[in-house]
């Protein structure tokens, strides 16, 4: 039987449907360990690849930045030896032009133009007739994450990916999932003008109510066999506790920070939890969300996760600081709950050679590169 120390990758959830797709995407399961501490978390223990893997969601009716990093928390004192981590689930995609994105896509956070890879924009502020501007900085992912991200990239563009027929064998393996789970019907993909808005309290459906033609729609081309489907893009997620159900401000993000995908959990824990944030799209963050799609995503984002921890291996994770130690520097009972943080604390993310410093009592990071600049 295992015991805590053995499970080296720590995997957060949100919601049922992603917990789910987790737990499918074992290569085998195992039993809780015999020296597990009492928390509240509920957990699922198993193996990908060579890795033993540890897996936790939010609790029934929680959501947002909060809660996502309690259950981190617990999870770091409970399992001292994890050394990467993942936030794996669904979110909202930000389509634009120059981003294609669709139901069933893939969005993974990856920093760049001075970016961390999530964009917290709850920190920040609106002033009148200007632009959003944000206040502060979240950290980066760990570099070993950012390393495998960038290979398994490479690893598409040359040979594309099998995401769609590792969802097909876990259906076949779990016959049950499949109504919930299984690719939604194309037709059901509708990208709705920004100025069409679904009535509040509407039970009727998106084509009734709202069309289903070129004057409510934005027609997008057929992807064909060269194209990936579904299709991963790497770029900015925006995180907070509130869902983004409006298609024009959704559209004010797009175009001032480049946004691809909003999201509620990841902005609770990059500051306590070094990870990786990967979302399955199951809509557009405008006001024809439903739950349709929700199965799809979480099974494309935990197969994609999968497909990343097998690029990475046992030596390499070895050698990466525990998390655990990482929070050493950080009085890891000293949250400060009213946002979320850490107080007057540098983090370092990595291992000891190539680690980012982040300094949370001023927003900074240093390690010789020039800061996020938002």
């Amino acid at each position: 039987m295992a015991n805590t120390k053995d499970y080296t990758v720590g995997w957060i959830s949100a919601i049922e449907s992603e917990y789910i797709a987790a737990d499918v995407f074992l290569d085998e399961k195992h039993n809780p360990p015999a020296d597990l501490p009492p928390d509240d978390n509920d957990y699922t223990y198993g193996k990908i690849g060579n890795h033993n893997v540890v897996i936790s969601t939010l609790p029934s009716g929680e959501y947002g930045k909060s809660s996502a990093a309690s259950v981190a928390t617990n999870m770091i004192r409970s399992f001292p030896n994890i050394r990467i981590a993942l936030m794996v689930g669904i979110g909202g995609g930000a389509p634009s032009s120059e981003n294609d994105v669709r139901l069933g896509d893939i969005v993974v956070g990856k920093p760049g133009d001075g970016q961390s890879g999530v964009f917290h924009y709850d920190y920040g502020k609106t002033i009148q007739d200007e632009s959003f501007k944000p206040t502060g900085v979240l950290s980066l992912t760990p570099r070993l994450l950012r390393g495998a991200m960038q290979g398994l990239a490479k690893e598409y563009k040359i040979k594309g990916h099998k995401i769609g027929e590792a969802i097909e064998k876990v259906l076949n393996d779990n016959p049950r999932l499949r109504r919930e789970y299984g690719r939604p019907d194309l037709a059901t993909d509708r990208l709705y003008k920004s100025d069409v808005v679904h009535p509040s309290g509407s039970k009727s459906s998106c084509p009734t109510t709202c069309g289903d033609d070129e004057s409510s729609l934005i027609i997008r081309k057929e992807r064909n066999e060269h194209d990936d489907n579904p299709k991963v893009h790497y770029g900015l997620i925006a995180s907070t506790d509130q869902l983004m159900k409006d298609a024009k401000i959704r559209d004010r993000f797009i175009e001032q920070n480049n946004v691809l995908c909003f999201e509620m959990e990841a902005a609770g824990l990059l500051n306590h939890f070094p990870c990786l944030v990967i979302r399955g799209i199951c809509d557009y963050s405008d006001s024809h969300k439903n739950k349709a799609w929700q199965g799809y995503a979480a099974m494309v984002a935990a197969a994609y996760a999968k497909d990343l921890l097998n690029r990475l291996s046992p030596v390499q994770v070895a050698q990466e600081t525990t998390v655990t130690s990482l929070m050493k520097a950080v009085n890891i009972d000293n949250i400060d709950n009213s946002n979320n943080s850490y107080r007057n604390t540098n983090i370092t993310f990595g291992n000891n050679q190539n680690g980012w410093q982040v300094g949370q009592n001023n927003g900074t990071i240093s390690n010789g590169a020039t800061p996020p600049r938002w």
